[in-house]
């Protein structure tokens, strides 16, 4: 969905579109200090690297603190859902603009802060309302969008292009890519490919993800075998919780992610019909605090940590020297 050209002159970045095909937006990256070349190809010209960007997820800015750059933001919005202390603390003194919430922001404080690309995930159909009038790059970060583990974290390469920490976005993408095929390698050997469920039903509803789903790729690269690994969804399945019971009442491992799961009782209370399974059953419940281990902050572009974790529980014979730090077993 991603693809990056790079020329003496500047770097044409496209993205695809996940949802009709083509192409979603074409980007003509330029060196600030360059003159503006002739002859450019048709596409969104972004003066690099950019230094005063609003962004709208804490999932970039992570990403933009992990390469070095975090001073290129200079404006968020749901401030509420930052928690990098370089953020919330610049938003508090005011060094960081609070430009409002993303579905309606204050295009005030936008124009006020003069951003030179505005950070955004991309909805089917995003009009983006004032903020796109501005004439202001709006960066589309679909990225959330790829369902290939290794897809999604090839990202970081667009992202460091846009901040000027292209080594650093190469060389993180790299390590990256060698962590994750070396585990996956690895797990392929184990003699075994246990059952795996994942969540949990909330509010009725069990949101399964789908068989080429990116959690669904990560798991069997764990070497697990996903329930619903047959189906083919990229995105989620809603069930209800028969439902879920009927394919997966027997699966050998259940990994949760959710907050406030400390043990199997709290998984019965939440739920009474949770005791019906298997795992529950065997004691073979792994639950992922996204809270306390900021999760989606920290998992796009690292999915080799999650496949460390995975692995790592399921096949303790391979991996006896590691510690899953993010799912913990509860009882």
């Amino acid at each position: 969905m991603l693809s990056i050209q790079r020329t003496p002159d500047y770097t044409l970045v496209t993205v695809g579109d996940p949802w009709k095909g083509g192409v979603l937006h074409r980007y003509v990256l330029v060196p600030r200090e360059s003159e503006l070349p002739k002859d450019l190809p048709e596409g969104t010209i972004v003066r690099t690297p950019i230094s005063n960007a609003l962004v709208y997820s804490s999932v970039h800015t992570s990403l933009l603190d992990e390469l070095g750059a975090i001073d290129a933001v200079r404006g968020v919005v749901d401030k509420q859902y930052f928690t990098d202390s370089v953020i919330t603390t610049g938003v508090a003194a005011g060094k960081i603009a609070d430009c409002g919430n993303s579905m309606n922001p204050t295009v005030e404080k936008v124009i006020e802060m003069q951003p030179d690309a505005i950070l955004l995930s991309p909805y089917q159909d995003a009009s983006y309302g004032q903020i796109a009038s501005l004439d202001i790059p709006i960066i589309e970060c679909a990225d959330y969008l790829e369902y290939d583990p290794l897809g999604r974290a090839e990202w970081v390469k667009f992202y460091g292009e846009l901040v000027g920490k292209r080594d650093e976005a190469d060389s993180l993408y790299s390590a990256v890519v060698k962590a994750y095929n070396d585990m996956k390698e690895k797990a392929a050997a184990a003699s075994n490919r246990p059952t795996v469920v994942t969540e949990m039903v909330i509010s009725g509803v069990w949101n399964v993800p789908g068989g080429k789903s990116y959690m669904a790729r990560i798991l069997a690269d764990a070497g697990g075998n996903y329930c619903w690994a047959d189906d083919k969804n990229t995105g989620s399945l809603a069930l209800d919780f028969n439902q879920v019971l009927a394919v997966a009442q027997n699966a050998d491992f259940w990994f949760i992610k959710w907050t406030n799961i400390n043990s199997l009782k709290d998984l019965q209370g939440a739920y009474d019909l949770n005791k019906e399974m298997a795992a529950f059953q065997n004691k073979r419940v792994y639950v992922c605090d996204t809270d306390k281990t900021h999760f989606f902050d920290r998992i796009p572009f690292h999915p080799e940590v999650l496949l460390r974790e995975f692995a790592a529980i399921m096949h303790p014979e391979l991996f006896s020297d590691i510690e899953p730090q993010m799912y913990h077993h509860i009882e």
